[in-house]
């Protein structure tokens, strides 16, 4: 959990350095190895914390400095095994972080404001830190890879917890899902089409521009950027929608008409990038009658019929009926991203379903309902709820997966830590008076005779 808590750390250091006011002299706190830790990087990072309301538990000028010599350690031993990071995954994430900025604030000029940035050095900034962060962990990965777990040692651990340290576990419910979309007039598209088509041809003939056209009129949450989507590559866009932004060639002119999952869209280039590509888009859905989401609310009410009089299964109406393809193929069954399992807290289900799984008893179906999917589609669903755990605390019979998790969490905590207090006492260490008189987390920081350091330096230039 610390080495957790370490890496989100990290990145709240990143946007320290962005907000930083360089009113610190460059002095020296720490150096560990022949790498200094700067008075002005643990005010900055201090000065963050402050401003995002994060805890710390225990004096800042203590905590920070440690969490920076910590993850110093582990990037010398990514320079001893030649660990690099993904640099096409430095660069996703960098951008995707570069977007939330510019979605947060409104625009690229708002977030240099304030910030005080350049993109370009907000960009680097953010790869920095990503690259380190990544080449950390896989030396953390590297360090705990033999990790073995049996059930006898799962019992073993659970059976030596004490009562506070057994987790609480909300209800949580498991559910299958059948979907239908409404059937959407060849009109109502055609009118989509129409006005797209009308988009295009002001942006072409040079009579608006396509942010504007954007702001006023897409569908899609980033009109607010005047469409603009952001550095992604092709396995981050639809694949139509892919295949024709990363044909177009002129930043002045708006596409065909595309559709992808999500509806119609035009879209504009703005900026290629290696195999990356940022572009504008304007996003229409054609809109669902109410005549025809009744109809369809109809035939889930008639296939609901057909269930309970046994004439087919919930799994086989879901396998071959449900517009739901992430659903679909698990004959029904939801799955829960954040944990990869069928297990549902009351909280992480869609609003709409949660809804009416509250009022259903195992083994029942809910009445057909209106929804809005991931994909903002308006559909008629029907919920079957298959099992109810109540709230309690864990257990291994329902909730061994967790209790291997939290196991498995233990054994690296571990590792890590007899390998960091290891690395601590064969590294030179220094710390400057002002920052000696704490109770660090990892022992070893403070040598207790001046021989030690000499020798720690020794050893980590034979190491290099």
């Amino acid at each position: 959990m610390y080495f957790k808590q370490l890496m989100c750390g990290a990145m709240l250091m990143v946007a320290s350095s962005l907000l930083a006011q360089n009113n610190v002299a460059e002095e020296v706190a720490w150096v560990v190895g022949d790498t200094p830790i700067w008075k002005s990087e643990i005010e900055e990072q201090f000065q963050n914390l402050r401003y995002d309301n994060k805890d710390i538990k225990g004096d800042p000028y203590c905590v920070i400095p440690e969490r920076m010599a910590i993850q110093k350690l582990f990037l010398h031993q990514a320079e001893l095994d030649t660990i690099e990071a993904n640099e096409g995954q430095v660069i996703s994430r960098a951008d995707g972080q570069i977007n939330y900025l510019i979605q947060e604030l409104g625009s690229k000029e708002k977030v240099e404001s304030y910030f005080r940035k350049s993109m370009a050095e907000l960009r680097q900034n953010y790869m920095d830190a990503i690259r380190d962060e990544s080449r950390v962990q896989q030396v953390q990965r590297e360090l705990t890879k033999n990790i073995k777990t049996t059930p006898s040692d799962i019992r073993r651990y659970f059976a030596a917890l004490d009562a506070d340290s057994v987790p609480y576990v909300p209800l949580q419910v498991e559910a299958q899902i059948i979907t239908m979309e409404p059937v959407i007039p060849r009109e109502d598209v055609e009118d989509v089409k129409a006005r797209l088509r009308q988009y295009a041809e002001a942006v072409n003939n040079g009579e608006s521009e396509f942010s504007t056209l954007a702001i006023l009129y897409s569908e899609d949450g980033s009109s607010v950027r005047g469409g603009e989507l952001g550095f992604m590559s092709r396995a981050e866009l639809d694949p139509n929608f892919a295949a024709v932004a990363f044909n177009l060639n002129d930043p002045k002119k708006a596409s065909r008409i595309v559709e992808s999952e999500y509806g119609y869209h035009i879209i504009q280039l703005i900026e290629k990038r290696g195999d990356r590509i940022n572009c504008r888009h304007i996003l229409l859905t054609p809109k669902v009658s109410t005549a025809e989401l009744t109809a369809s609310t109809q035939r889930m009410d008639s296939l609901r019929s057909f269930i309970d009089e046994g004439k087919l299964t919930f799994e086989e109406a879901a396998l071959h009926i449900s517009s739901d393809k992430d659903t679909r193929n698990n004959r029904g069954l939801m799955v829960n991203g954040a944990t990869g399992g069928s297990r549902f807290e009351m909280n992480q289900l869609p609003q709409e379903v949660a809804k009416q799984v509250a009022e259903l008893e195992p083994g029942q179906m809910s009445q057909p309902f209106v929804m809005t999917d991931k994909k903002n589609h308006t559909v008629v669903a029907m919920v079957r709820l298959t099992n109810r755990i109540d709230g309690h605390r864990a257990d291994l019979r329902n909730d061994y997966q967790l209790i291997k998790r939290m196991y498995e969490a233990s054994e690296s905590e571990r590792i890590l830590a007899e390998w960091l207090e290891k690395k601590i006492r064969e590294t030179y260490v220094r710390i400057e008076d002002g920052y000696r008189n704490c109770d660090f987390r990892y022992k070893g920081w403070i040598r207790e005779r001046e021989g030690e350091a000499a020798s720690a330096a020794s050893s980590t230039n034979a190491n290099s």
